[in-house]
């Protein structure tokens, strides 16, 4: 199997890259993407280059204003997500897509690790025609060049009613250093992560 590394970069150099006047572009973008426990979605992109924001929320659900143990029944629907706000004379969404596919495994149905549930699903809540497109060319170019031993099971969806989650969930890796899961499920993922993205970190 080809390291996922290698094959990423294949896929972005085969990728269109059109030239945009900047006036055009937008100051910001915005994405919603779950991977997991938010926690860790948040502790990772907080530190990418070109993100200005990110907020920990729930999305892809029926019930009206959930709470955290509502979602944590599994029954509401909702993803455990992360509104990310980027800045794309920066940071691509392509750029997004590779560090959202590289620091979760993206081939487990409804879980992460220990973490199981619908409502830690892999799942891109796209924000436009644009977003859908590439994200979905995306997953199959990766499905189709053996980057996984498995077969990509992300949800690509379109953004719906979003609930910002509750203030104590936010900037919670940075706030909550010692407590048991930051020290010992998302402290080792965060030094492989600056690891292999040295390049895309903000500081």
């Amino acid at each position: 199997m080809k390291t996922l590394a290698l094959v990423w970069m294949a896929l972005m150099a085969a990728q269109d890259n059109p030239q945009t006047d900047p006036k055009d572009k937008p100051k910001v973008e915005t994405t919603t993407l779950g991977g997991g426990c938010f926690w860790c979605v948040e502790a990772v992109f907080q530190e990418v280059k070109g993100v200005t924001a990110v907020e920990s929320g729930y999305t892809g659900g029926k019930t009206e204003n959930p709470t955290y143990k509502d979602i944590c029944t599994g029954t509401t629907g909702h993803a455990e997500v992360c509104k990310i706000t980027y800045d794309p004379s920066v940071i691509t969404f392509k750029d997004i897509l590779e560090v959202f596919f590289k620091t979760h495994d993206p081939t487990t149905l409804n879980r992460q690790g220990n973490d199981k549930g619908t409502q830690y699903r892999s799942v891109i809540f796209y924000h436009s025609k644009e977003q859908k497109e590439l994200a979905e060319k995306i997953k199959k170019e990766l499905d189709e060049s053996g980057a996984f031993k498995d077969k990509i099971v992300t949800e690509i969806s379109p953004i719906g009613k979003y609930w910002k989650a509750e203030d104590y969930h936010q900037n919670y890796f940075r706030t909550n250093p010692g407590q048991g899961y930051c020290a010992f499920v998302i402290a080792p993922k965060m030094d492989k992560f600056r690891k292999v993205f040295k390049d895309k970190l903000n500081k």
